[in-house]
């Protein structure tokens, strides 16, 4: 098996094993929706970190104002009645506003708590320096834990609009958000090796041989991204006053005062 060292920029990703007859085509796929996945359970554990601290999120139309705006503006958060947690909830206030501050108690506290880590560990980058391979079923594997921790404490469910189940629905909206900017949609991907761009015409082997025992270093990256390597401009020759120094023969003297 090809073992693939996947980074986005300098940054570690996850290792996945694949073989040298796999297309760039259908590589290129494969990384891509293990990418977006991993990305998708980490803003997933985001919002279940909150859940667990402020409970459910208030509806659209409610969210930044005070309570004396609430109250002066007549709204009335429709879902606090029916998504109550498992066991009562702990009010715990939402200083921004985001969330109505009725928390799980305690021990629900904990299941939500303990799942995120788990969840967070399957797809960790620390995988990378254990050589842990990452694939698309460990990926469904910590979305479907951290559903079911959420079943667990809430078992009427969330509200329609709480992202965390518009997640789970894939019907979540980033736009506008840091997180739209993260995700690389399948059509856009690009993988590149050893400052080569594979193209998905070919096959892996093309660029890498026939040996099954290989190990590369591959990033993904969007097709309008620059390449961000820009580790060039630190060189000395990138440097116009040292190119001058250069010319002028003045390179390697050291002034010091009379």
């Amino acid at each position: 098996m090809v073992l693939l060292h996947v980074k986005h920029g300098d940054e570690n990703q996850f290792l996945l094993e694949t073989t040298g007859s796999t297309s760039i085509e259908d590589l290129t796929s494969v990384v891509t929706r293990i990418y977006n996945g991993r990305l998708k359970v980490q803003r997933v554990c985001a919002e279940m970190e909150m859940l667990a601290e402020h409970g459910i999120l208030l509806p659209p139309n409610m969210q930044g104002l005070t309570d004396e705006q609430i109250e002066e503006l007549k709204l009335k958060d429709e879902w606090a009645e029916k998504c109550i947690p498992s066991g009562g909830s702990v009010f715990k206030k939402d200083e921004i506003g985001r969330r109505n501050g009725h928390a799980p108690n305690e021990k629900m506290k904990q299941v939500l708590k303990a799942t995120i880590e788990e969840a967070k560990a399957l797809i960790s980058k620390k995988q990378v320096q254990a050589n842990v391979c990452v694939n698309m079923d460990m990926v469904k594997d910590a979305l479907d834990q951290l559903r079911g921790a959420v079943m667990i404490v809430y078992p009427m469910g969330l509200p329609p609009y709480d992202p965390i189940r518009m997640e789970f629905e894939d019907k979540e909206d980033l736009s506008g958000t840091h997180a739209a900017l993260e995700v690389i949609e399948e059509p856009e991907a690009q993988l590149w090796w050893a400052a080569k761009e594979l193209k998905r015409t070919n096959q892996l082997s093309d660029y890498v041989g026939k040996n099954e025992k290989t190990k590369i270093i591959v990033k993904i990256q969007k097709k309008l991204e620059e390449n961000d390597d820009d580790s060039c401009l630190d060189s000395e020759w990138a440097d116009s006053r040292a190119l001058k120094r250069h010319f002028h023969g003045v390179n390697d003297i050291k002034w010091r005062p009379r």
